[in-house]
């Protein structure tokens, strides 16, 4: 049985877990059936092949710009920016043209933004070099910034169709199995016998279908929980056979995470914040951010974020209000940012002061809120923007009792928000799911921080940041309701 998931104008099926991994009779060893496993995978990946936008044409460029943008990218995400992308960039020459302000602001909330510069680098040398032709010799896909021995199999044999195996996460995992590599798969040895082995699977003039049938064998069926009884390699697979699915790929040494605790700050001054750009190094280079920093130890995060900026900018500033805490994590680290709205100790000059130092950055702009949308920003400064916006129109000093009511949307969970129907609601904030009210209301003594987002709840910052999430995600064309709130539904609902 296959269910489909819709991103956009696309459909992209998603297969029913199937559970217990019993072999089916007649194991025939992989290595002396390979012309037939080849067909067998071949067979599924046409009869199954989720239809992505960048199979329309294999163009050089769409495959291009797909490989970079799933590198540490779900697949249903990163359809939603290649749809945008496109429509921004169309192709290699409109993207050399662009400015890296724009090629920035366009990968916001993909992360790992050197991707993104290497775009650029690489658009700008073919056209200076190849003549605006994306080249076809591995060894000048391999020369372009940014590209590495993956990425280079994959433009060569998904574009180009050339005979070269293509290996990542996914198509590692199922040889792994079906092969049964009994050492860590990243070993020196055991690396090499996969890359061995992918060679040896790959038919004659098929690279294109193969490696993309390998790999999404492994993401959609061979996954991290296999559905072994849809997976048309099952007769061939060895571990399946031994009965030790689950003990492949052997993994290796798992990385430690790092917990970092870190601050930024707001600064607003006549209806303005401020915000400085980035130095051109580190992961969020040239992006545009709010000052802060790490908290030091001895620290309260509200010392941190007075002492960043004065490191930073010399301005002397206090804490007005705690805005909340946003926690992300990364690779190898899991961070928590302590978000703050501040003012300057000393706000006399009838405009914003511009700052006496700049250690942290290239340059620094005084903005209205508004203004903060047309900057590239990481996605942990764009939530505190987002967070600061909703904190200044929610009618949080107010007193007196506030009505809710019980809003339902389609195909999501109910959940409550102040008196306000959709059409209220500024233009870029209103759902694009079919909202209506259930009648049903309630009254609070106090009211909700964003009631204007539909918060219920009035204390806490978690409510708050998750909110500012899903803000975000509306804008960035995710299908889901931008005033979702994960308070306990007991505690909001009854407003104790």
């Amino acid at each position: 049985m296959r269910s489909r998931q819709t991103t956009g104008q696309h459909t992209l099926p998603s297969l029913v877990p199937v559970t217990g991994a019993v072999p089916p009779p007649g194991h025939r060893p992989p290595e002396e059936h390979l012309p037939e496993l080849q067909q067998a995978l071949l067979a599924r990946f046409d009869a199954n092949a989720r239809p992505l936008p960048w199979r329309r044409h294999y163009t050089p460029y769409e495959v291009w710009i797909s490989e970079i943008m799933l590198q540490q990218t779900q697949m249903e995400r990163g359809v939603s920016y290649f749809l945008r992308w496109m429509e921004r960039f169309p192709d290699l020459p409109a993207l050399a043209a662009a400015s890296e302000e724009e090629v920035l602001h366009a990968w916001e909330g993909l992360g790992y933004y050197s991707r993104a510069r290497n775009l650029l680098a690489a658009a700008r040398l073919v056209m200076r070099e190849h003549g605006g032709i994306f080249p076809s010799d591995p060894e000048a896909i391999r020369a372009l910034p940014g590209i590495g021995p993956y990425t280079t199999a994959a433009i060569a044999s998904i574009a180009f169709n050339l005979p070269v195996a293509c290996i990542d996460a996914n198509a590692e995992r199922v040889i792994a199995r079906v092969f049964d590599v009994d050492s860590p798969v990243k070993s020196g040895p055991a690396a090499a016998r996969i890359a061995e082995l992918a060679r040896r699977l790959l038919p004659e003039g098929e690279a294109r279908r193969h490696n993309q049938a390998m790999m999404e064998l492994g993401a959609l069926v061979c996954g991290k929980k296999p559905r072994c009884g849809q997976c048309p390699l099952a007769r061939f697979c060895t571990a399946l056979h031994l009965g030790i699915v689950h003990e492949r790929p052997v993994p290796g040494k798992k990385a430690e995470i790092t917990p970092i605790e870190v601050v930024t700050g707001v600064l607003s001054s006549h209806d303005r914040v401020f915000v400085q750009k980035r130095l051109p190094q580190g992961a969020w280079g040239g992006l545009w951010e709010f000052p802060g920093g790490r908290v030091e130890p001895g620290e309260t995060p509200e010392q941190a974020v007075v002492r960043e900026f004065a490191e930073e900018t010399g301005f002397t500033v206090r804490v007005t209000a705690p805005l909340g805490i946003i926690r992300h994590g990364y690779t190898t680290y899991r961070v928590r940012l302590h978000c703050f709205a501040l003012e300057l100790v000393t706000d006399a000059t009838p405009q914003p002061p511009e700052p006496p130092v700049l250690t942290a950055a290239t340059a620094c702009r005084w903005l209205e809120r508004g203004e903060l949308e047309s900057l590239a920003m990481p996605a942990l400064h764009r939530r505190t923007g987002d967070g600061m916006a909703c904190a200044r129109r929610s009618p949080g000093r107010r007193t007196g009792p506030v009505h809710l009511s019980k809003v339902e949307p389609h195909g999501s969970a109910p959940y409550w928000m102040p008196g306000l129907s959709a059409a209220a609601l500024p233009e870029k904030s209103a759902p694009k799911a079919d909202f209506s009210a259930s009648g049903h209301e309630k009254r609070l003594d106090r009211p909700p921080i964003l009631s204007l987002y539909g918060c219920p709840k009035w204390r806490g910052s978690h409510c708050r940041i998750i909110l500012m999430q899903n803000m975000r995600s509306q804008r960035g064309g995710l299908n889901r309701p931008p005033f979702f709130c994960t308070c306990d539904r007991a505690d909001a609902q009854e407003g104790t």
